[in-house]
């Protein structure tokens, strides 16, 4: 079976919020994401079996990479098309080479990579005067177009309500109000996760 193609967006600095995850699975699926880029890099293979059953139940996964605290690649699966195990082993690998508002990560850059992580629960339909600016990341689509932003989006950038609305509808390609006008507006919420900061030199 083929897998639906990646969706790609931007967002911003590095998370961390509860949930789930452990702090051995958030370390865990971290190296993972690493470890996929790398491979593939060095043209070696690595298992992607899911180390558990928690691991293997399907979920969508955003990749982001951030080179010296600015973007690198995002790349990432809306629905629950895999293995939370897997779509992060995938995700971290299209981010790094097939996210073509950048040239592929170079094995130098490989090793300074920060990567953040974002786990989405299934999107559900909401009425848009429902929707919590910081826990929800949004879904809308009309006329075979569909845009994706985050949680995290909207709280980065101090949108209201109605502005992370129409930004969504912008990233889809649509008129800022289609969201009033009959376009289709889902729901999702996000574990997000990352590598800590590089350490800071005291000299």
């Amino acid at each position: 079976m083929s897998l639906p193609q990646p969706s790609s967006l931007s967002t911003g600095a590095s998370h961390a919020s509860p949930g789930e995850f452990s702090a051995e699975e958030r370390t865990l699926l971290l190296r993972l994401a690493h470890e996929s880029i790398l491979s593939a890099l060095e043209r070696r293979a690595i298992s992607l079996d899911p180390p558990s059953p928690h691991l293997a139940q399907p979920r969508g996964v955003f990749t982001t990479l951030h080179l010296s605290g600015q973007l690198r690649g995002c790349v990432g699966f809306v629905l629950p098309v895999d293995s939370v195990y897997r779509a992060v082993a995938q995700t971290a690998r299209a981010a790094a080479f097939e996210d073509t508002r950048f040239y592929p990560v170079p094995v130098d850059e490989a090793f300074q990579l920060q990567i953040e992580l974002s786990v989405l629960s299934p999107p559900q339909p909401i009425a848009a005067e429902a929707i919590e600016v910081g826990r929800h990341g949004l879904l809308i689509g009309m006329y075979g177009r569909r845009g994706l932003l985050l949680p995290q989006v909207p709280a980065e950038h101090h949108w209201d309500r109605v502005t992370f609305l129409q930004q969504t509808c912008r990233k889809a390609g649509l008129p800022l109000d289609a969201w009033e006008k009959g376009a289709t507006i889902e729901a999702f919420t996000a574990e997000i996760f990352g590598d800590p900061p590089p350490a800071r030199s005291n000299s």
